[in-house]
């Protein structure tokens, strides 16, 4: 389903299943009362201008949320000091990164405490992924701290010995357990965006507060309500025409006139098992300066971005924010933006790439990524500004996730020779302030053919994709850093489970060797990684057909799949990917 219907019309339609079919929207008995959504009346704060106050502690990418509320057409009021929320009409509460850190934040600034009071009034608050966990007593992540208490339970990690990728991080379904306005909108079988690695399984000493609940590995539950106050595991900022209406249901604070059980709202009560994670297909953006310093949109074949012929400037596809709203538009489930243009010594200087963002953001309602520079460096006047720094104004601009390239390479090999974990790296860093989801670790390895796994220290694959040029069977991948330039002593199976200790969340697995030949992914390295981690690994390098994409998602254990070059010049469209794996029984968000 595409995107544009959600910035032409909200109009509901059925949902569409894998099969293309459309599923029939199920009709109330006689016996039921239709439920409509109604206004909250006078006295319930909407009589008051369209304004909603938002809790930003100084973690993550709260631009979206704010976007998305601006962009229905209501004012964000911030939270400056205890006393903004106590005076709230309308709270929202964004929350990422960890839960002892960001207690530790809430307790510093005095807003917990404040912030319970509110929540025992029973006024109107939408937590949001980690907004929601910290409504419970403690968590797993960080044990001994103690959380809000509004929610009796824990909340604890996924079963990693499942062999599901952890983070969960996706477009799955769910499963409504209760009556709520703000649902109205989201219908049997769409889905919702999530990224956790932690989660609340549903217990007696909390059921009654169970909204929805999402399979992954088992059931657990995915959003909470209780009167006005609700929170959600997903991120309605990041799933699209879904997550808008589900603001503007809470913005609106629209009531349940009746029993609620009829299709008019949060539709039909269902029992059956939630859509499951859709494999992601993700469109990337190669950012560059061009030779007249403007940013554009880029490619190249085996990393070299300029043309074979004429006067050899940068290739030019389009204009970065520009195309990445068509991708929104066409249903793609994330965008990454790779950042290779100059602005390598001052990072933190990069006011185009960082302008880029911040536009995207606007009207752009998916994930994105951002990779290129996120290192630490000593600037022009000597001041050090380490990697988060970095990480942290991409983050406020708009980014959800940044993805680190080299200094990762670098880290990997420092672990590798003490086994020992500094806390100095930007990995380490970024994942303890932002979680872990927050870090993507790009390689880039380049194929290198040996006669025998024994004649190098790193872990080789027999090939399954021809021999080499003197008819070797095996290979083993090897990390390389500066864009390729520069091989390094590091397999890219040791590269991928040193970061995955270092505190990655997810890898972005390229390949030199299939960079721009169409030929298809390098199923043998991907194969490789993402059996080796628990974390996803996102497959790129050498798509050149819908078929491609079908064929890494059911060869190997990969999340998602990215691509850049044939999306840019539409020789094949997201839509046409999309229809392929459905066709193929791969699981998508149509």
């Amino acid at each position: 389903m595409k995107a544009t219907g959600m910035l032409q019309s909200y109009t509901s339609t059925p949902c569409v299943t894998k099969d293309d079919s459309r599923a029939p929207l199920r009709t109330h008995t006689a016996r039921r009362k239709r439920a409509v959504a109604v206004r909250a009346g006078p006295g319930s704060g909407l009589d008051k201008p369209k304004e909603v106050t938002l809790l930003d502690y100084g973690v993550g990418n709260v631009r979206s949320v704010r976007n998305a509320i601006k962009y229905l057409g209501y004012t964000v009021r911030d939270v400056q000091s205890p006393s903004d929320i106590t005076s709230a009409d309308r709270l929202i509460f964004p929350g990422v990164g960890s839960f002892g850190a960001a207690m530790d934040i809430l307790n510093d600034k005095g807003f917990a405490a404040p912030l319970k009071d509110y929540l025992a009034e029973g006024k109107p608050f939408l937590g949001i992924c980690l907004g929601m966990q910290l409504l419970f007593e403690g968590s797993e992540e960080s044990q001994g701290v103690e959380g809000l208490g509004v929610i009796p339970g824990q909340v604890t990690g996924f079963d990693t010995t499942l062999g599901l990728p952890v983070p969960h991080m996706g477009w799955s379904g769910v499963s409504q357990k209760q009556p709520s306005a703000v649902l109205q909108h989201v219908k049997d079988g769409e889905r919702v965006y999530f990224v956790h690695s932690y989660r609340v399984q549903e217990a007696d000493v909390n059921k009654d507060w169970t909204l929805t609940t999402t399979n992954y590995g088992g059931e657990f539950t995915s959003s909470v309500q209780k009167g006005d106050i609700m929170a959600t595991q997903f991120h309605p900022e990041k799933s699209g025409a879904v997550g808008l209406k589900l603001f503007e249901s809470f913005l609106k604070g629209e009531k349940l006139a009746g029993d609620g059980l009829s299709d008019g709202l949060g539709f039909p009560l269902s029992s059956a098992v939630p859509a499951e994670l859709s494999k992601r297909v993700i469109a990337c953006l190669d950012v560059r300066a061009n030779d007249n310093g403007d940013l554009v949109v880029t490619k190249g074949d085996q990393y070299d971005v300029r043309e074979k012929e004429g006067d050899n400037n940068v290739r030019n596809l389009g204009k970065p924010v520009e195309l990445c709203s068509r991708y929104f538009k066409e249903g793609a489930d994330e965008v990454t933006f790779l950042n290779i243009t100059g602005f390598r010594d001052f990072p933190l200087g990069d006011m185009p790439m960082l302008e880029v963002l911040r536009l995207a953001s606007e009207t752009v309602f998916v994930p994105l990524t951002v990779g290129g520079g996120i290192r630490g460096f000593t600037d022009e006047n000597g001041k050090v500004h380490t990697a988060l720094d970095v990480a942290a104004e991409y983050f406020r601009s708009g980014a959800d996730k940044v993805s680190i390239g080299s200094e990762s390479v670098f880290a990997a090999e420092d672990f590798i020779a003490t086994g020992k974990l500094t806390g100095k790296t930007g990995i380490e860093q970024i994942s303890y302030r932002y979680g872990k989801q927050a870090v993507v670790v790009s390689i880039d390895p380049k194929k290198q053919w040996v006669s025998s796994p024994d004649e190098v220290p790193y872990r080789c694959v027999k090939s399954t994709l021809g021999k080499g040029p003197n008819g070797e069977e095996y290979a083993w991948y090897q990390a390389t850093v500066s864009g390729g330039r520069e091989l390094r002593p590091i397999g890219a199976y040791e590269l991928a489970t040193a970061v995955e200790k270092l505190g990655a969340g997810e890898i972005l697995l390229n390949c030199i060797d299939r960079d721009g030949t169409g030929d298809g992914f390098d199923l043998d390295l991907v194969s490789q990684v993402s059996d080796a981690v628990t974390i996803p690994v996102i497959a790129s390098s050498g798509a050149g057909s819908p078929a491609h994409f079908s064929e890494v998602f059911k060869n190997t254990r990969c999340a998602a799949a990215l691509a850049a070059g044939i999306f840019h010049r539409s020789e094949v469209s997201i839509d046409s990917v999309k229809e392929q794996m459905a066709n193929d029984n791969v699981a998508t968000r149509l």
